[in-house]
């Protein structure tokens, strides 16, 4: 989606001139509404909670009064289903009174970042003007043709937003499983280099994601960029590693470990790895 915005108001990966949006669009019948927002919803706060969000919030926005299509039955029903899937998943809400679309109310779920900002994400939107407008039917159970429900669904609004949303969330440090690198080797000496990269390309064939700085510069230096950036996991072998078949640990945070044989390390990178994706399913 291309939105041609005044260059004041751009802000990062927040609000941008293109961006990706992860809409979908579902059709039902009006006795299968309720449960299908509440599935959606559902949907909405697992995806959410598996990125590591955990404090909602969201809006529910009524008919606006200037402008709208659709009976006043259709928008009655439609707030009940919306505010009934809120109520039964826990979720708090405010009414935003005529803060709704011409075509259909909405709901809005927003999150709070690790420092307590508040950040709209997600939507579920009802939509009146789209079945009419390509003449969508379906035959009912009492062989009659009826016009189904289409309902918007966005999980995280705009692709690039909730990136950012997240950067902001983590300031950077993402868990293992989300991290872009999440082990980097550094040999002490350029003769530690072959071994370095054996333990690369092990560790690559296990499905992590792996890198090596060489040793061009002092050790030091390598370990301060790699924690400035932010990450996981820093591997640091020597002579003694290479004999071994060892790594020295310098997790994100924690404390160094020397002597990690490789496999037991790549293990417990797996296993940390596996419980946080298993948490995110």
């Amino acid at each position: 989606v291309y939105r041609y915005e005044r260059s004041g108001t751009l802000h990062g990966l927040m609000r941008i001139r293109g961006f990706t949006q992860d809409d979908s669009h579902i059709y039902c019948t009006p006795d299968q509404a309720h449960d299908e927002i509440r599935s959606l919803l559902r949907f909405v706060l697992s995806v959410l909670r598996a990125f590591g969000f955990d404090d909602f919030e969201a809006n529910l926005s009524t008919r606006p009064p200037e402008k709208s299509v659709g009976s006043d039955q259709a928008w009655a029903d439609a707030i009940e289903a919306l505010r009934a899937a809120l109520e039964a998943e826990g979720v708090e809400y405010e009414v935003d009174e005529g803060g709704g679309a011409f075509y259909g109310p909405k709901i809005d779920v927003k999150v709070r970042d690790a420092i307590g900002r508040s950040w709209q994400l997600s939507t579920i939107q009802y939509d009146f003007t789209q079945p009419e407008r390509f003449h969508l039917e379906y035959v009912g159970d009492d062989g009659a043709r009826h016009q189904p429900i289409m309902l918007h669904r966005a999980l995280f609004g705009s692709i690039e937003r909730f990136f950012g949303v997240l950067l902001e969330h983590y300031a950077g440090a993402f868990p293992t499983w989300l991290a872009p690198v999440q082990v980097r080797l550094l040999p002490v000496r350029d003769d530690h280099h072959p071994y370095a990269d054996e333990v690369v390309a092990e560790l690559a064939a296990l499905g992590l994601r792996v890198d090596m700085v060489p040793a061009d510069e002092k050790l030091g230096n390598r370990i301060r960029k790699a924690k400035g950036e932010k990450v996981p996991y820093v591997l640091v072998v020597g002579d003694d590693d290479v004999a071994a078949r060892t790594v020295g640990v310098n997790p994100r945070g924690g404390e160094v470990d020397r002597g990690v044989a490789l496999d037991e390390f790549a293990q417990r990178v797996l296993h940390e790895v596996d419980d946080q994706v298993n948490v995110a399913k």
